[in-house]
């Protein structure tokens, strides 16, 4: 009969990550798989458990970096994500130590700072995008390249 519940839990997680398609309970319908094919080969309950969460943490741990990153890969930035990378204007000077800056991208002026705290930028400097924090782009050199 224990089998049948791992079947039940299997089915109703696999139909729960087909709903939502969030990779948050795929790896524990792995695991109740797993148990389900521990209980058709007579394995006791305590045995079935142990599986159910040993194969379900190893599949979370090992698979699913692997998973999002494939998974995700063709997704499109928007908003404020697709500003990363782009080029901008800086429009006044960009002094991490005096808390001045501004660049304009897209047509919109934006507060910005240097990635690197021990560079400045200069008015009509073109920079580029490396991240947004809040509201102010995090600028670099254009030919800079951070990994």
């Amino acid at each position: 009969m224990a089998a049948v519940y791992w079947l039940i839990l299997f089915v109703a997680l696999a139909g729960i990550e087909a709903l939502t398609v969030a990779l948050t309970t795929i790896w524990f319908a792995g695991g109740a798989l797993a148990a389900f094919f521990c209980a058709l080969a007579g394995a006791g309950v305590e045995a079935q458990l142990v599986v159910f969460v040993a194969v379900s943490f190893i599949l979370l741990i090992f698979t699913r970096p692997f998973a999002i990153k494939y998974i995700n890969r063709n997704t499109e930035k928007t908003n404020v994500e697709s500003l990363e990378g782009k080029k901008a204007r800086v429009t006044s000077d960009v002094d991490n130590d005096a808390g001045t800056g501004t660049a304009v991208v897209g047509g919109q002026e934006w507060t910005a700072r240097s990635a690197d705290p021990k560079k400045t930028f200069k008015t009509g400097e073109i920079v580029r995008i490396v991240e947004v924090r809040g509201v102010k782009l995090m600028i670099d050199k254009e030919d800079s390249r951070r990994e």
